[in-house]
């Protein structure tokens, strides 16, 4: 994880800075949160990190519905477990992620299929059984998997898609701020880890918090989607023009 924040700390300066200039880039970031446009970007990666981490918790417990006690709850570990480990494999990579040409770009796009996935939760009710781990999970509008092998399958391709567009969202939400990004992927891992399902417990208690999570994610989506466009040095432009 050490390397990861060096990465990053790289990334915002001409040369590595250190375990100091981690610190550092956290400090001043966290210094400026007395102007409205630092508290814009760190309420969207906190949003962002929330939502889907709660997101992340449904779509397995939904999943893992249609089986027996003990192979849906194994479903739900597991997901959960890989979920985890995703967010942590991507945050290590995610500066190098970001140079790829037209990912970021991608990256916008893929949330744009969330955006559409959570305003589809919001729309739908008691169309699944829902797992009695996960509290939400009814109102997905998945269909849960047949199987043991089809369910853990269907949650490896959610956890993949989804943890990617965590760590690319939120480097995009806060890619001029370093500090609030070195924060915003270590909240991205801690929550998935320890408060996903509560999470997804409010989010379905208070729609309103869906709703504004949602309207951000819908507006970073764009923004990447805008911004891996015209990027000079990473935009999908470069390839076109």
């Amino acid at each position: 994880m050490i390397d990861f924040l060096l990465n990053i700390s790289a990334s915002a300066a001409a040369a590595p800075l250190g375990v100091s200039g981690i610190w550092d880039a956290i400090v001043t970031d966290f210094s400026k949160l007395n102007t409205a446009a630092a508290w814009v970007v760190f309420g969207q990666v906190l949003m962002i990190d929330i939502m889907l981490a709660g997101d992340n918790a449904i779509v397995v417990g939904a999943l893992a519905a249609g089986l027996p006690p003990e192979q849906r709850r194994k479903v739900i570990l597991i997901g959960i477990i890989a979920a985890l480990v995703l967010r942590i494999a991507f945050a290590l990579v995610v500066t190098q992620l970001m140079q790829i040409v037209g990912l970021t770009f991608a990256g916008g796009l893929l949330l744009l299929w969330v955006s559409w996935k959570m305003w589809r939760e919001l729309h739908h009710s008691g169309e699944s059984p829902g797992s009695p781990e996960i509290e939400g999970d009814e109102d997905a509008g998945l269909k849960p998997a047949k199987s043991f092998a089809a369910a853990a399958w269907a949650v490896a391709v959610a956890d993949v898609s989804m943890s990617l567009d965590n760590v690319l969202a939120v480097a995009g939400a806060a890619k001029d701020h370093p500090g609030i990004l070195i924060i915003g992927l270590l909240l991205a891992v801690a929550l998935m880890g320890v408060a996903a399902n509560i999470l997804a417990k409010y989010i379905e208690r208070y729609r309103w918090i869906a709703w504004i999570g949602l309207a951000v994610i819908v507006y970073v989506a764009g923004k990447m989607i805008y911004e891996g466009y015209i990027d000079p040095q990473v935009g999908l432009g470069t390839l076109l023009g």
